[in-house]
């Protein structure tokens, strides 16, 4: 009889973290710069490449999700917002349609995006950077490592990207 190695062949001599910042390293980034009063438009020609994909577009206040949520359903996207102000029972009818594909956009924030289950997210769209480096890698880990991420930075974000990409000890590739 031949002896059996206590270590399984096919492990890796690497470790792999699940650190959010780790998450990060490994999920494929991009931002675009933007002025802030183009951003609406310049969203609209990102999502055109993911009419039919799971999209989070992550803001910064329940007005912002709101206006996303009127200006991408006016150009046919299926698109919904979700946030504070709706009832748990909304939230989670949105999230129930989100992860059985028969709603592709998600408009919602940081607060909110933490209490819902979504599923099978292709990419995260943050519309606004947050004001703290870890909101960023908090919406990164709701894709486990799936989709990627996609940032839209206007010349007032720039010092938040900055904290960012020094956290990360890395730069996000422009778009």
């Amino acid at each position: 009889m031949s002896e059996q190695s206590d270590t399984p062949a096919n492990i890796s001599d690497k470790e792999i973290y699940y650190d959010q910042r780790s998450v990060a390293l490994r999920t494929t980034q991009s931002i675009c710069f933007v002025k802030e009063h183009d951003k609406t438009s310049m969203l609209g020609l990102l999502l055109n490449d993911y009419k039919q994909t799971q999209v989070v577009i992550v803001v910064k206040s329940k007005k912002k999700a709101d206006a996303l949520r009127a200006l991408l359903t006016s150009k046919e996207f299926s698109a919904t917002s979700v946030h504070g102000n709706h009832r748990e029972e909304q939230q989670q009818d949105a999230t129930t349609k989100f992860n059985l594909g028969e709603l592709h956009i998600i408009i919602t924030t940081d607060m909110i995006l933490k209490k819902l289950a979504l599923e099978n997210i292709k990419l995260i769209l943050s519309y606004d950077l947050p004001d703290v480096a870890q909101d960023y890698y908090n919406r990164l880990a709701f894709m486990k490592e799936m989709g990627v991420a996609m940032a839209l930075v206007s010349p007032e974000d720039e010092p938040l990207l900055s904290d960012i990409e020094s956290n990360m000890k890395k730069e996000i590739e422009e778009k």
